[in-house]
């Protein structure tokens, strides 16, 4: 039996409770939160006996294998290597940790600790995905060309969510004294691994954030500092261009991740709100039929798209309980966490300079 702790209690603790209990041989035998109301709240709702405030009192009390990481993402780096101190395996959410150097260490003490270590890049979970990636790397398609990529979310617009003005849970995604990077560090994280495990390394981006001030300065003790939206412009190693674009402004949309991978030999497309319900396919088209019209005897091109269903795939948190079990840790892991996070640093970087931004191949 694999014994898990969880720290944090927030939204996405509950999807990662479900999910650990879903699991055959894991047993969640501890929580823990700064709040004692929320952990007890928590713990009653998923059955948890052992309930802390304190993560150095969980780990010095608590008979556990490994911590499932959902506190926000300042808190991701000290939880870590205390983990790691005590040999504990570590499943983090996105970002790994705040910026590239604070990633790389964490990187750094899971290889010296010999712990198993993930990061829950939670689009992984589509098998459409995973299938694209396998298919564009294989090289069947030749050389990719062009990649266009988006996430899309609108909770500054609709309540599908709850109200943000109301909600800590979505106010601290606006703050950056909370330790939020805003719309880049929380959904760009996911969008540039998406673009990158099938497509390879960026050789340099230029980045413009924006955050829109019309939305208020500060509501509570929420100071509305961090960026609502950004466009990326990337050349990748392999002399592809591409564009990434994120935005919460995105009126109509509720959660929905596009990507189009355009190769010599042909294309590969995706398009979903939900990884597991309905990141099951992918779209691909090799070749165009030619229609003559009798009437004007012009030439039109139409292109087929043919929509193919893909198997399920493990899910992250499966993920990584098979590599504790096996003891070969799958991906993604904390290296690859730490090489998402240079990408986001550099946008950072990039929009501050008003430039294009190397990464020296990370």
């Amino acid at each position: 039996m694999i014994k898990v702790a969880i720290i944090g209690t927030g939204g996405m603790a509950h999807y990662h409770a479900n999910t650990f209990k879903s699991i055959k041989d894991v047993s969640i035998v501890s929580v823990c939160d700064v709040n004692k109301d929320r952990v007890n709240k928590f713990a009653d709702l998923f059955n948890i006996k052992e309930r802390y405030t304190s993560i150095d009192e969980l780990l010095d009390n608590s008979d556990i294998d490994a911590v499932s990481n959902v506190t926000p993402d300042s808190f991701h780096k000290e939880i870590a290597l205390k983990c790691f101190k005590k040999d504990k395996h570590v499943f983090s959410e996105k970002p790994l940790a705040e910026n590239y150097p604070d990633a790389q260490e964490m990187y750094e003490a899971a290889k010296k600790a010999k712990v198993i270590n993930m990061v829950n890049f939670s689009y992984r979970n589509s098998s459409g995905l995973q299938s694209i990636a396998g298919l564009v790397q294989s090289g069947e398609l030749g050389n990719v060309r062009h990649v266009e990529a988006s996430y899309y979310q609108s909770w500054l617009t609709a309540k599908y969510w709850g109200d943000y003005k109301e909600d800590d849970k979505w106010l601290w995604r606006l703050s950056s004294k909370h330790g939020s990077k805003g719309t880049l560090g929380d959904i760009g994280v996911h969008i540039f691994d998406f673009v990158t495990f099938p497509v390879g390394s960026i050789k340099k981006l230029n980045t413009k954030l924006k955050t829109f001030k019309d939305k208020g300065h500060k509501i509570g003790e929420y100071k509305l500092d961090t960026n609502d939206s950004f466009v990326t412009m990337l050349e990748f190693e392999n002399g592809a261009l591409g564009t990434v674009a994120s935005t919460r402004f995105a009126t109509g949309e509720i959660n929905k991740l596009n990507l189009k991978i355009y190769c010599e030999k042909g294309a590969v497309r995706i398009a979903f709100d939900d990884p597991i319900k309905e990141g099951n396919y992918y779209e691909i088209t090799t070749d165009t039929e030619t229609v003559f019209s009798d009437e004007d005897k012009k030439i039109n091109k139409k292109l087929k798209w043919e929509k193919i269903s893909t198997n399920s795939t493990p899910n992250n948190i499966e993920r990584f309980i098979e590599s504790i079990k096996s003891g070969i840790n799958d991906q993604p892991d904390f290296e690859r966490g730490a090489k998402i996070q240079k990408i986001l640093d550099s946008c950072f970087e990039s929009s501050e300079k008003e430039a294009w931004v190397y990464l020296n191949k990370i």
